[in-house]
């Protein structure tokens, strides 16, 4: 049986041992598997890949973003990102359209068939993570997301707090 450390009051978890540090990271790993999972079922139909998943996302999250954003947040190459793009453009699912002010600006939306695939890729992961918490518990809920904000690279913070102040 595996030993997950002492209760969630006890001052002991700031002082986690290599191993409790070690099942951790691999609770991540799994964790992320799971999370991944049915999303990569329904891409794998399409012939998509989770790179697809992403921008589909945040262009859902931020209709109008601009490609340069859309780089910023994935962290991915300008060709990478073009490939899946090009990719997603030709398939019907995003419409990019040519800045107002700069013409040099590419503007993406999801098309309707595109936010019937984020929809049905979302609705996936929020299924997954409802009952996550629910078993889990609000203080829970509270803690994960402390931590996973504290594992956040400073520059990627401010991102993820910009796209939560838009809400």
């Amino acid at each position: 049986m595996r030993d997950h450390g002492s209760s969630p009051n006890s001052p002991n978890l700031l002082f986690l041992t290599d191993e409790q540090l070690r099942q951790g990271i691999e609770a991540m790993f799994f964790a992320y598997r799971g999370f991944t999972a049915d999303p990569d079922r329904i891409l794998a139909e399409k012939s998509y890949g989770r790179a697809h998943h992403r921008a589909l996302h945040f262009i859902h999250r931020s209709p109008g973003t601009t490609v340069n954003n859309l780089l910023g947040i994935l962290g991915v190459t300008k060709q990478s990102l073009n490939r899946v793009l090009r990719t997603l453009v030709a398939d019907g699912l995003v419409d990019s359209r040519i800045g107002r002010r700069d013409k040099r600006e590419r503007h993406l939306y999801l098309t309707e068939a595109g936010q019937l695939l984020e929809q049905e890729l979302s609705d996936a992961q929020r299924n997954r993570m409802r009952s996550a918490y629910r078993a889990a518990g609000p203080e829970a809920v509270a803690g994960f997301r402390r931590v996973l904000e504290a594992m956040m690279d400073q520059d990627l913070k401010h991102r993820y707090d910009a796209l939560s102040e838009e809400e």
